[in-house]
């Protein structure tokens, strides 16, 4: 199997976890028990939290840190942060909460692009990178799932999750045949998404995920970023 066959599917594999992740949100719906729903819920969410927090602190933010001085790093991560505020306040103007498919896709995607950047030059990076980024997906896309089914039906999230899948190999693609002699502009654009998503997690994520009196959605956030942490430690 050749290096770009190779890119293609493992990027494939890393994206289509946000289909898997919205099947078994579609299957979790048929649960009737709302004690039993609403704890599930809050802890998947707090779990997508947790990898998210580890993304940005071993993946998004790492290369920036090494490549830029504070005032540029500065502007690129707090510009990312300030973007993302932006944009999920028109969003939410319109209706419905979109906080977990933003924060889902701006993980995704650029990590996505880093993937294929690197994915020729250092080949088993590249491979933790895929089982990473489809690791994050899953709880990532069981909570998107839950967002867009306030305003879509079933069949269209599904869809749409599906759709999704497949932007990571977009993204990989366009990492590697334009970004892979590029390394600071992949960073730049992995701080950015940094800035954004720690915003979001803050902003609505880790709000939503706690349940009143109980400790259980902090533990799950812990256990996501410990997640992240296995990730960091088997890919050095």
């Amino acid at each position: 199997m050749n290096i770009q066959t190779e890119l293609l599917l493992f990027s494939f594999l890393a994206g289509i976890t946000i289909f898997l992740g919205g099947i078994i949100a579609s299957l979790f719906e048929k649960v009737t028990n709302k004690d039993i729903k609403g704890r599930v819920v809050h802890a998947v969410m707090a779990l997508g939290g947790g990898i998210l927090i580890s993304a940005i602190g071993f993946v998004l933010v790492p290369p920036a840190m090494e490549a830029f001085g504070v005032v540029k790093l500065g502007f690129i991560f707090i510009g990312g942060a300030l973007s993302f505020h932006t944009a999920l306040y028109f969003l939410e103007k319109k209706g419905g909460s979109v906080a977990q498919l933003l924060a889902m896709l701006m993980d995704f995607i650029p990590e996505s692009i880093s993937l294929g950047a690197v994915f020729v030059h250092h080949h088993n990076t590249g491979i933790l990178l895929a089982l990473f980024i489809g690791l994050q997906n899953l709880p990532e896309a069981f909570n998107a799932y839950g967002d867009l089914r306030k305003t879509m039906i079933k069949k269209k999230v599904l869809g749409f999750l599906f759709i999704l899948s497949f932007a990571g190999v977009v993204s990989a693609l366009l990492g590697q045949y334009f970004l892979s002699d590029s390394p600071n502009v992949v960073a730049a654009i992995m701080a950015f998404a940094g800035g954004g998503i720690m915003f979001l997690i803050f902003q609505d994520i880790a709000p939503s995920s706690k349940i009143e009196k109980s400790a259980r959605p902090a533990i799950w956030s812990t256990v996501g970023f410990f997640i992240g942490m296995i990730a960091q430690k088997v890919a050095g």
